[in-house]
């Protein structure tokens, strides 16, 4: 897969206008998926291919787990997931769970994992990783414990389950484990917008949540180790906690004019132009940022690409 990164060029991202407009004839696409990409970026890119090209895409949230698993079931035509298909390794060689195999896992940003508070938390303005770690695992309970002056009970929001995408990529990244228990007296919020708007109204909360959906919420963003989580600093690796965004198409989209057009479309230098304006960093232009990634979030990656479900550029 690293071979594939090396050779991999932005010639693989041009697409003219009049690929589109000789394309399908104009209808609605149904695309579901994980919340962070929806309010980053989604409605942004969808409103200009269907300005573009007269072809609707219906965006409608749910989770990555839903993305991934309505795509491959043929529920919906397409797709978003902010973690990978899940990895079973009951078998002599690991490989995806049934439910989440029969897809096209193309990336197109990096979403950087940000700890939100509340715009009125004067306590503290960065935590280390370290501290985060002892905050998810229970360890770290009262404010002045990450140096705040004042002592109060911090009220910790986390996802529901281990599978969600910034549960399970927070796991693999901070933790370099996808079964890192995290505390129990944790506050479990069903969606990572319902953890953002819960923080909102408490001044004592805090969580981690997508930068690509946060920021278009007026809610505070921590540094990590003294960085803050620009644009900049995600793309050389200074800023640590990221995950990769994508789309799902299903295995045999290259064979429906209509789905490939979008994906082309999305992968487009045109697109990805979009996706930055929105406030996502386009995937080649962080491409790095993998090889920096924890071991256990490569390893599957290597894994999903050897099933041939990780594909660059679309290819």
């Amino acid at each position: 897969m690293f071979k594939k990164i090396a050779v991999f060029t932005l010639l693989s991202f041009i697409v003219t206008s009049q690929q589109y407009l000789n394309a399908a004839p104009a209808k609605e696409i149904k695309w579901v998926g994980c919340g962070i990409s929806k309010l980053g970026f989604m409605k942004d890119i969808s409103d200009a291919y269907e300005k573009k090209t007269g072809i609707k895409i219906k965006i409608e949230g749910g989770g990555a787990t839903k993305g991934l698993r309505h795509v491959a079931s043929g529920k919906s035509e397409l797709g978003g997931s902010c973690r990978l298909p899940l990895i079973s390794r009951e078998k002599r060689l690991p490989g995806v769970v049934d439910q989440e195999s029969t897809i096209k896992l193309i990336p197109v940003g990096w979403d950087a994992l940000v700890v939100i508070v509340s715009k009125d938390n004067k306590l503290i303005d960065s935590i280390s990783r370290e501290q985060l770690r002892d905050l998810l695992t229970g360890k770290i309970t009262d404010w002045n414990q990450l140096g705040a002056k004042t002592s109060h009970k911090i009220n910790l929001y986390v996802r529901k389950g281990k599978v969600s995408g910034v549960g399970r990529t927070l796991r693999q990244q901070l933790f370099n484990n996808t079964d890192e228990e995290f505390a129990k007296t944790a506050i479990v919020k069903k969606s990572s917008g319902k953890i953002e708007k819960a923080i909102l109204k408490d001044k004592w909360g805090i969580g981690v949540s997508g930068i690509s959906s946060s920021r278009h919420r007026d809610l505070k963003m921590l540094k990590l180790d003294n960085l803050e989580p620009t644009m900049d600093n995600l793309k050389t690796a200074a800023y640590s906690l990221y995950r990769i965004l994508f789309l799902v198409a299903p295995a045999d989209y290259k064979k429906r004019p209509e789905l490939k057009q979008f994906v082309d479309f999305a992968l487009s230098q045109e697109g990805s132009k979009i996706i930055r304006k929105a406030g996502t960093l386009p995937y080649l232009q962080g491409i790095g940022l993998i090889h920096k990634a924890s071991a256990d979030y490569i390893d599957e990656i290597e894994i999903v690409d050897q099933k041939g479900i990780y594909t660059l550029g679309g290819n």
